[in-house]
């Protein structure tokens, strides 16, 4: 069992993308402590070093979808800011949601594509009234059929009805990708600050602290 989670700071503050990094860092440990593998399968990174603007993480393993579903909603990391530190606000807002990464490509074959001949209406000569001459093809895995009866002679028709069948079969595939696109990048639109569904502070370790105390703690 594998599913995607897409992690986004939307249109937040680059707090926001600081947060989500630590989210992430979170989710990640949470799936190790349940045996689950995770995997950023894509990434786009914030302004600032060690952030992020979104993440699509792979989890994988037997209950990835009950895991994922734990980390699905608006998240919240509550800590004071790392960039701003005279402002009051503490909480910055993520969503996170299932999301499809790939749509499955469809194989061509000719050995898939049903054609037989047949009459068509409309003019076309004596020929046509008397010779099936058109070609009716039927890919059957997808159930797509044309009929194609622009030329005189069968060969002619068939070859063109095998030509339309894999540019429909390719078009179909490529709007396919863009649906699933399109729903990705609606998900960055869909945060809703207050009322997380969770919500992660930073425990007293050096990679949760803002930069500005890494460094003060260093100077000691």
């Amino acid at each position: 069992m594998s599913v995607h989670l897409l992690l986004s700071a939307g249109r937040g503050p680059q707090e926001c993308a600081w947060a989500l990094a630590r989210l992430l860092r979170r989710l990640e440990a949470d799936a190790a402590r349940q045996n689950l593998e995770t995997h950023r399968a894509q990434s786009v990174p914030g302004a600032r070093p060690d952030t992020y603007r979104s993440v699509v993480v792979q989890i994988a393993g037997a209950g990835a979808e009950a895991f994922a579903a734990s980390w699905t909603g608006t998240l919240c990391w509550q800590a004071p800011s790392p960039y701003r530190p005279t402002t009051g606000r503490k909480n910055w807002y993520v969503i996170a949601q299932p999301c499809q990464v790939d749509t499955p490509r469809t194989t061509f074959s000719e050995a898939d594509v049903d054609i037989v001949a047949c009459r068509t209406g409309g003019p076309g000569g004596q020929h046509r009234d008397k010779a099936s001459t058109a070609a009716r093809a039927t890919h059957r895995p997808s159930g797509i059929v044309v009929v194609v009866d622009t030329e005189r002679q069968f060969d002619l028709n068939r070859r063109i009805a095998i030509r339309l069948l894999r540019q429909r079969i390719e078009q179909g595939d490529e709007a396919a990708a863009r649906t699933v696109t399109t729903a990705r990048w609606h998900i960055h639109d869909e945060l809703v600050r207050g009322n997380p569904t969770r919500v992660e502070r930073p425990e007293t370790s050096e990679q949760d602290l803002a930069p500005q105390e890494r460094a003060r703690r260093r100077r000691r």
